[in-house]
């Protein structure tokens, strides 16, 4: 189970295991840094958007629908992820992730028009599925420390990857746009030869995954709450991410300098902060906390000046960093559902917002003004702290957790150093 426990109290992985979070199997360090461009891969057109928009003479929900076509396949193929991984074993379903975003990242750069872009983002957004679904359970099965320290590492390559995302798209991408999904590319081989070094094939599990499972396990009242106050969540957080660029309409070395720091606050969030309030708060406390001051910064940079919507945007990488945790380990540990199982059925219902803010936030500014997509996204933030509220009792894990269970009987498997 996660380490959250009754009433939402986290343990703190940074006081047990004497650092075992450091110390990993090279398999784990492979897979992690994989992870870590695997998420560079989400933010690296950030700073290159208006860059893009002026490149293949496109309007700017237009290039919005990078996001959306990524993230929409990536929401279905969370239904296939664990029905092919069972199937081929982990370790070949991360290969042909990689390999996938190897492709579709190389022909995006090689694009002519927006169109082909939007549908090259789509393909990559497939690969990444594979891969990001995978690379948790087979980090979680693997990482020395327990689950809570295996979530913090997944977490801190998450805050990595969205930290160094938007620098690497402002670095290549003020020499041309095209640069950053070469770049891209490249490191996502250099990720392949790692993992076919260091990971080992994982036995796997006994009973295979079909492709109807996540949304059985959807059935579980504390993981569908868990998924649906995600799910307005996530509109708030890809808002941030996907149509801020355009109100800042900043140099790409600007945006990128942004988002850099909005990503550094998100990984120190993630790693640091967020377990020390979870076990002094509790999840839940922390949670509704953290999605009620994202609204009220959405808010403010909605309607500030330029200067206020720069800061407010670096700071809301604080309050994603705790919502992605406590998200993260919730989905998790909260149901008894295979942890591959749980986090597909989480995933899918939550990455369909991440494909319709970065859509509907340029749609709605076009209809309205420049504050209304930010009004609307204050208010899904609102609602998913809401959800929080009123299911409280069943997103609570009982203090008394069942023993923990073979780590196959998770579809997450240990592997050898």
């Amino acid at each position: 189970m996660s380490g959250t426990k009754s009433g939402g109290h986290a343990d703190d992985p940074f006081q047990e295991g004497g650092g075992s979070f450091l110390r990993q199997p090279k398999a784990v360090w492979a897979t992690a840094g994989a992870s870590v461009v695997a998420f560079m891969g989400i933010g690296l057109v950030d700073p290159i958007l208006p860059s893009i928009a002026r490149g293949l003479h496109a309007s700017n929900s237009q290039v919005s629908l990078l996001f959306t076509s990524y993230f929409l396949i990536t929401a279905f193929a969370m239904l296939v992820t664990g029905f092919v991984s069972s199937r081929i074993g982990g370790r070949k379903t991360l290969l042909a992730g990689l390999a996938l975003v190897v492709v579709f990242a190389a022909l995006s750069g090689m694009s002519g028009s927006v169109g082909e872009l939007v549908g090259f983002r789509a393909g990559w957004g497939l690969g990444n599925a594979l891969f990001v679904s995978t690379s948790l359970a087979v980090i979680v099965g693997a990482a020395a420390g327990g689950s809570a320290a295996a979530i913090l590492l997944y977490e801190s390559a998450l805050g990595l990857g969205m930290a160094c995302g938007p620098l690497l798209g402002a670095i290549l991408g003020d020499l041309k746009w095209r640069y950053p999904f070469f770049g891209t590319a490249v490191l996502m081989a250099i990720g392949f030869v790692a993992i076919t070094a260091f990971l080992k094939e994982q036995p796997r599990p006994a009973r295979k995954t079909s492709l109807l499972d996540p949304l059985r396990a959807l059935g579980h009242g504390g993981l569908a709450s868990a998924a649906v106050a995600a799910f307005f969540y996530n509109y708030a957080f890809f808002t941030v991410l996907a149509f801020t660029p355009f109100v800042l309409d900043m140099s790409p070395y600007s945006s990128g300098g942004v988002f850099f720091a909005w990503g550094v606050l998100l990984a120190v969030f993630s790693v640091l902060v967020a377990p020390r309030l979870q076990h002094r708060f509790g999840s839940l406390k922390v949670l509704g906390g953290s999605l009620l001051l994202l609204a009220a910064d959405l808010l403010v940079l909605g309607y500030g000046d330029h200067t206020t919507a720069v800061v407010c945007t670096v700071l809301s990488g604080a309050f994603i960093g705790l919502n992605n945790t406590v998200f993260t380990e919730l989905a998790l540990g909260v149901s008894d559902a295979p942890r591959p199982v749980a986090s597909a059925g989480y995933n899918f219902v939550r990455w369909f917002a991440a494909a319709a803010a970065p859509f509907l936030a340029p749609k709605i500014e076009e209809w309205t003004d420049l504050h209304v997509p930010f009004v609307v996204a204050a208010a899904a933030a609102v609602a998913g702290a809401g959800i929080v509220a009123v299911r409280r009792r069943a997103l609570t894990i009982e203090a008394a957790a069942p023993a923990p269970r073979h780590a196959a009987q998770d579809g997450v498997s240990a592997f050898a150093n």
